[in-house]
């Protein structure tokens, strides 16, 4: 199935969150829709995948709870380097508890992803009260939520009700929510942005059910717009190269995709 596709430039008009508005600007003017998962251990390969693949993304996504040697001026080094480059930072928290707690994990503890991250994510699982206890740390700080959808694991347990459920919450704070994790597009409105993880090169699947997904299918047929790498670049011999293969085959399916609606 093939969805109409408007420009990022156009849509940023659409949007109520300032950076949802700038990451449109962004992969417009950097002409890249590629997000890098950087699945590392160490400070140290953090940063280097940030500095190496910096160029050629728009989106930086961490897991800064798995960095075995955390210290704050982690944070502040990657941001740096995002500025640098121009890429946002992107922590892959996933929160899923009652409103007051998810605040706390937000802008408190070692972490203090508030501070950093200029997108989080989280389920809808605890209703609408975990986005307005998000909302009241990030929002003061210009930052972006996106709501986890759908997922790439096999056998997931999100379904149908599931995701429209998700979908009726995340459009009464589109102050604060800036789109959707998902496999797909989910809505015809414009100001949404959907990022999909799972993408290689090639379509398959690994030893612990995640479901991969070409640039071409999760673009072109799907209508997402930023898709996640993560082991085809992390695990490549050369993650720079390997980068810019995998942002010009975004960027070319972006480009068939509007090609294909003119």
């Amino acid at each position: 199935m093939k969805h109409a596709r408007m420009r990022y430039q156009e849509r940023a008009t659409y949007c109520k969150n300032p950076l949802a508005k700038n990451l449109f600007l962004l992969l417009d003017d950097k002409k890249t829709n590629l997000a890098l998962s950087a699945d590392v251990t160490t400070a140290d390969a953090l940063l280097k995948l940030a500095e190496e693949t910096g160029p050629d993304i728009c989106v930086f996504k961490t897991h800064i709870d798995i960095i075995e040697d955390f210290h704050p001026d982690l944070t502040h080094e990657l941001q740096a380097i995002a500025k640098k480059h121009r890429f946002y930072l992107f922590e892959d928290r996933k929160f899923a508890d009652i409103g007051n707690t998810v605040k706390h994990q937000y802008e408190g503890g070692i972490y203090r992803i508030a501070d950093w991250a200029d997108i989080i994510n989280a389920h809808s699982l605890p209703g609408p009260g975990i986005i307005a206890g998000l909302a009241e740390a990030g929002l003061k700080k210009q930052r972006g939520l996106l709501m986890l959808a759908e997922m790439s694991s096999e056998n997931n347990l999100f379904n149908a009700d599931y995701t429209e459920r998700t979908l009726r919450m995340a459009e009464a704070h589109p102050e604060f929510v800036i789109g959707y994790i998902s496999q797909q597009k989910l809505s015809n409105e414009p100001q949404w942005l959907y990022m999909t993880p799972g993408i290689q090169l090639t379509a398959g699947t690994d030893a612990l059910g995640q479901q991969y997904n070409t640039p071409e299918s999760a673009i072109l047929e799907k209508g997402t717009d930023i898709i996640i790498v993560g082991r085809g670049i992390v695990k490549a011999t050369d993650p720079k190269t390997t980068a810019q293969k995998y942002r010009a085959a975004g960027w070319e399916a972006y480009e068939k995709a509007l090609s294909e609606c003119s």
